[in-house]
């Protein structure tokens, strides 16, 4: 059996496996075999070392890498039966979950000894941005002068602190804090009212309960002898003392991860407890995965000479057996339109001379923003392609909607479930009623649908058609939570509720739109019998957390024949044979904010490294000498991190441009022509002449350095333009 479990393992790996008491540390550098490390690790605890899965915790940061962990251990412990013979190896798993999954399940065990009931709901980040503009509105908080999402930033940076609502309002310093503070302890009194939790109180109340109960702590203690967690450098605070407490009685605490790849200090994360963990536990191993399986040596090589310019690191350098590969091509297009225009022209290029598939290439930029012109192409060309971070599924209305019926079917103490779905369909419920209804519920401390039943005209001023349409209301989700016992499964639970609530029906207006939303909702029921195997309650459970959590890297499919769009934080942990990042100039990428900070700084420069690391053969870095973003037009000098990477690994095509492309496909086979100009303007211009730019209007040239000239445009001033790349025309 050890032999089987080590034969695809090098050195490096197979100390890691072995290494199953006390703190480990691994240092695993990009597609250095990490998720086979981690499984072969917990087949090694469980088959040679007799560890009970019981007593096995591994944790991941999103629910695709918790999936891809749990087929590739249930594919080790088959290949193992196969191959070794037996029937021992049993396909019991560890507990393999997010940091939200596992605390969700202590929670529904434990939750009630910070006042809480086990039927708690998790709102998602549109349920929270909802309720905090009630919670503003009913404090006399302007959305206005400050915006929700602020708050609700800031609350959540208190919670990854573990500050509760008192204890921030105690260190409030500034107005701006008092008024987080106010919305921070009205939000939390909606939050328990409704027994309801956010993402943050997940963690944050797991927390308090093993910090605060000490049998809880030893429970879970007992329970979780030896820890895994994947990606450590992206731990926050709140994360960091949750797995700390857990691991102080055993210490068998295995983290894994790369400093080089913590990008996310703007969810605070702190890289600190990866670098400080030697710190925190001094007898900890540290085995360092220096061996790539992805890129070539050249797209390494690059990425290492990027980072190396970090200081607040741990320096190692990543090798590979794929010594040969394409040197990286850096293009300096004019504008974005004419980088868009080349990426296209190079996908195609790349389609018709090496029959790749659409699937093999990912477009990645800085911001969300920068989507919209690579769009626009994508489009003009006829190129399926597919933009990661759009309209999640769970997110869709009509699915919001059934999910709220659900909320308050489990839950009927959840008003925002109920305030959602009260007049979904119709059902003459206004907001004029339901501000009435609220204001009595709120005089009997009841929650809406306590108060709804015996609500009546003299004490809530509504009409008697009125009251009877909330009455019927009431009836019919209570009448919907008495089902759950009853039901065979959550399928029927989802079916019965369709029906009777009249919703599917409602959606049935005859249009092409409407036929849509009832696939979706249809859909949900596929969804559902995934659940099938669990009792009802159960069942329910488990599919209102696993919605609440979704991300949207777990609906990422690379094998769709489609290129993909996304920004480079959604890009970790994927890895495509071609990637084109765009937008490379200074105020983009690295970001503006990033000028004034050199913790900032190097973070954008771990985010270049991930983006670097996401290829296996090929990159193409992009910049543009001017971009229209964030509706002004900005000409930025080129990144600092395309000159962090030295010449002979790079092919500058700084002078060529592509044309403005029309009829890329003349049906679906025929290629489209594709052309390149050389601009060399360097003989035309002159000091003192006057030109003009179809951006900047006309202008005067005051001195011209090399190709470099200082122009005074009426309108805009003086511009640096480098006159070999600026679409100038001479007056």
């Amino acid at each position: 059996m050890h032999d089987f479990l080590e034969q695809d393992l090098n050195p490096e790996q197979k100390r890691a496996m072995k290494a199953t008491d006390g703190p480990v540390l691994i240092l695993a550098g990009a597609g250095s075999g990490k998720t086979k490390t981690l499984t072969h690790r917990l087949a090694y605890l469980m088959y040679a070392k007799n560890i009970s899965p019981f007593n096995i915790l591994a944790v991941t940061f999103t629910n695709k890498a918790s999936q891809e962990m749990k087929e590739r251990i249930v594919q080790l412990l088959l290949n193992m039966q196969n191959t070794i013979g037996g029937d021992g190896y049993r396909l019991t798993l560890p507990h393999i979950g997010t940091f939200h999954n596992i605390c969700a399940k202590i929670l529904r065990q434990e939750i009630e000894l910070v006042g809480y009931g086990k039927n708690f709901n998790i709102s998602d980040d549109q349920d929270q941005l909802s309720l905090m503009k009630k919670v503003m509105k009913s404090q006399g908080i302007s959305t206005e002068q400050i915006q929700p999402r602020s708050i609700l930033s800031a609350i959540s940076k208190a919670k990854n602190e573990l500050l509760d609502e008192e204890q921030f309002a105690l260190q409030a310093g500034s107005y701006y804090e008092e008024t987080v503070a106010k919305a921070y302890r009205e939000y939390q009194k909606e939050l328990r009212n409704a027994n309801t939790l956010d993402f943050d109180d997940l963690i944050f109340l797991t927390v308090r309960l093993l910090r605060d109960f000490v049998p809880v702590l030893e429970k879970y203690q007992n329970q979780f002898r030896y820890i895994m967690v994947d990606e450590y450098q992206d731990t926050n605070h709140s994360q960091y003392m949750l797995i700390t407490l857990l691991a102080k009685k055993h210490r068998n605490l295995f983290v894994i991860g790369d400093d080089y790849q913590s990008i996310y200090g703007w969810r605070q994360a702190d890289i600190r407890n990866i670098l400080d963990f030697e710190k925190d536990y001094a007898d900890a191993k540290i085995i360092t995965l220096d061996r790539n399986y992805r890129s070539t040596q050249i797209i390494l090589d690059a990425a290492g000479s990027v980072i190396a310019r970090n200081e607040n690191q741990r320096h190692k350098k990543m090798w590979t057996e794929i010594t040969e590969g394409e040197k990286i091509v850096v293009f300096s297009a004019r504008d974005e339109r004419d980088e868009a225009d080349y990426v296209v022209r190079e996908v195609v290029r790349m389609v018709s001379e090496n029959n790749r598939p659409l699937s093999d290439f990912a477009v990645l930029y800085r911001t969300n923003a920068q989507s919209r012109m690579m769009e626009e192409s994508f489009l003009r060309a006829s190129l399926p392609y597919r933009v990661v971070g759009g309209i999640k599924f769970y997110q869709r209305k009509e699915i919001k909607d059934i999910i709220a019926y659900l909320r308050l079917t489990k839950n009927p103490l959840d008003n925002l479930a109920l305030e959602r779905i009260i007049n979904e369909p119709k059902r003459s419920i206004g907001k004029a009623t339901l501000e009435k209804w609220t204001q009595v519920a709120e005089t009997q401390g009841m929650s809406l649908l306590e108060s709804g039943f015996g609500i009546t005209s003299e004490e809530s001023g509504l009409r008697e058609v009125k009251i009877q349409s909330i009455h019927t209301f009431c009836e019919l989700i209570q009448g919907f939570h008495s089902s759950i016992e009853h039901s065979k499964s959550l399928f029927h639970l989802i079916g019965r509720i369709l029906k009777k609530s009249g919703y599917l029906k409602s959606l049935d207006d005859k249009t092409s739109e409407g036929e849509t939303r009832q696939e979706n909702v249809r859909e949900l029921l596929s969804v559902a019998k995934k659940y099938d195997e669990y009792d009802t309650m159960e069942a329910l459970n488990l599919f209102l957390e696993e919605v609440s959590l979704a991300s949207d890297a777990d609906s990422i499919d690379q094998k769709q024949p489609a290129i993909h769009l996304m920004t480079i934080h959604s890009s970790k942990g994927l890895e495509f044979p071609v990637i084109f990042v765009i937008g490379l100039e200074e105020g983009i990428f690295p970001h503006s904010r990033s000028a004034f900070s050199s913790q900032e700084l190097e973070e954008e420069r771990r985010l270049m490294y991930v983006a670097l690391t996401r290829a296996k053969q090929k990159i193409y870095l992009l910049f543009a000498d001017q971009r229209t973003i964030f509706g002004s037009t900005q000409i930025n000098p080129p990144s600092r991190f395309v000159a962090e990477i030295p010449e002979h690994l790079v092919i500058e095509e700084r002078l060529k441009r592509s044309d403005i492309i029309a009829n890329v496909f003349a049906g679906e086979k025929e290629q489209r022509k594709l052309k390149t100009k050389l601009f060399a303007k360097s003989d035309v211009f002159r000091p003192g002449d006057s030109v003009k730019h179809p951006d900047f209007g006309q202008g005067l040239i005051v001195t011209l350095v090399n190709d470099i000239a200082t122009i005074a445009f009426k309108k805009k001033g003086l511009k640096k333009i480098n006159i070999t790349l600026a679409p100038l025309e001479k007056m």
